[in-house]
């Protein structure tokens, strides 16, 4: 699975149960990656989507257990250790400030496997720019 998660500059995703920040540009980006895949979401992320939710939108709790191979999962507020052995890259879209966090990004990607492919930027609405990493897991 690809894995896309949006971080601040320390790898905070959320405070107080709350995400850290949210853009309709990133939104826009992610639908638009997705193109022809699943893009999952839980309920949680749902609440960010337009209703009805575009076509490619899939939404369920359990999202991380069920999405295929190259099918790109959002997360917002969960914790990702446990599924590495499926994660095939990470997306990370980067806020590019500090914002106060007590939950952080916590797949362990240790040099030897993970090899930074891309960096990309982009406009955000409530962001003057959003950066893209494209990380590919070096055996999966």
């Amino acid at each position: 699975m690809i894995l896309c998660v949006a971080v601040d500059d320390n790898m905070g995703m959320m405070f107080n149960r709350r995400r850290q920040s949210q853009d309709k540009n990133l939104r826009k980006y992610l639908i638009a990656l997705a193109g022809e895949r699943k893009l999952w979401i839980n309920s949680y992320t749902e609440g960010q989507f337009d209703t009805p939710l575009p076509p490619a939108i899939v939404s369920d709790d359990d999202f991380l257990k069920k999405a295929g191979a190259n099918e790109l999962c959002f997360v917002e507020n969960q914790s990702l250790k446990t599924y590495a052995e499926k994660i095939s890259e990470v997306i990370l879209l980067k806020w590019n400030r500090v914002y106060p966090a007590d939950f952080y990004f916590d797949l362990p990607m240790p040099e030897a496997e993970w090899k930074l492919e891309s960096t990309s930027e982009f406009a955000g609405n409530s962001h003057d720019k959003i950066t893209v990493e494209v990380w590919k897991h070096e055996n999966i």
